[in-house]
C-alpha cells in the first residue's frame, strides 16, 4: 500500500517521488540529442532502473524487458515516472513495468497506455498483475506487446 502523506488530500510520498522522476525524465529528454545517442541514453536509464529494483522485481522486469524488446524492437525503451517503459516512434508510451516496491504493492504490474492498440469493444484490460513469468505468461505478454505496438 502507498504511504500516506500528512497533508490532507495531498499526494503520498511515493506519488511525489514518481512526479519528481517524471520531471527529471522530461529535463533529460529536452537536453538529449535526437537519434541513436538519445536512444542509447534512454536504454541505459531503463537498464539502470531495472538493476536498482529489489531482486524479485528485478527478475520480472528483466524478463519483461527481454520480451518487449525482442517482440517489438521498434518500441524505444525509456523511463516514465521512474518506471521502465516502451514508447512508439511518436514518443508516446505504449507499455510500462511497475515494480511492486515502487508503491509498496504486493505485485508488479505490466500496463498499457492509450497508444497501445489493444482496443476491444467498449471495454478492455489495460494493466496486468504480474507475480511470475512462465511459458504461458510469456506467450500472453508477447501477444499483447505485438498487438499494442500495432
Amino acid at each position: 500500500m502507498a504511504t500516506k502523506d500528512t497533508n490532507k488530500g495531498g499526494f503520498t510520498d511515493d506519488e511525489k517521488a514518481a512526479m519528481k522522476d517524471r520531471a527529471a525524465e522530461a529535463r533529460r529528454e529536452a537536453k538529449a540529442a535526437k537519434g541513436a545517442k538519445a536512444r542509447e541514453a534512454d536504454l541505459q536509464a531503463v537498464i539502470d532502473k531495472i538493476e536498482s529494483m529489489e531482486p524479485a522485481d528485478r527478475k520480472l522486469a528483466t524478463k519483461v524487458h527481454e520480451i518487449v524488446t525482442a517482440t517489438a524492437p521498434e518500441l524505444n525503451p525509456k523511463t516514465w515516472y521512474g518506471m521502465p517503459a516502451y514508447a512508439n516512434a511518436d514518443g508516446k508510451i505504449v507499455c510500462f513495468f511497475k515494480d511492486a516496491a515502487k508503491f509498496k504493492s504486493r505485485y508488479c504490474t505490466l500496463g498499457f497506455e492509450e497508444a497501445a492498440d489493444l482496443d476491444e469493444g467498449s471495454m478492455w484490460v489495460t494493466s496486468y498483475a504480474l507475480t511470475a513469468v512462465g511459458a504461458a505468461e510469456e506467450k500472453t505478454i508477447r501477444a499483447l506487446v505485438k498487438k499494442a505496438a500495432g
